[in-house]
């Protein structure tokens, strides 16, 4: 007996690669932004304590302790 199975190359469409890139670049920058204004005390960036003031009120709102 022979059984023939119809095996299917697995092809991604265009759409759901432009999708997961999407999601990927979303999660990124929204883990940057994260880091950046609950954690970065201005060590990553290189304007000093500017990123830590301009996010002062935002680490108030969002619970974070900066001080």
């Amino acid at each position: 007996m022979s059984t023939s199975t119809s095996s299917q190359p697995l092809v991604h469409s265009a759409g759901s690669t432009r999708l997961l890139w999407t999601v990927l670049a979303t999660v990124a920058v929204l883990s940057l932004l994260t880091y950046l204004v609950a954690f970065d005390q201005g060590a990553v960036s290189r304007s000093g304590m500017y990123l830590h003031e301009l996010m002062h009120d935002g680490r108030h709102l969002l619970g974070v302790p900066c001080h």
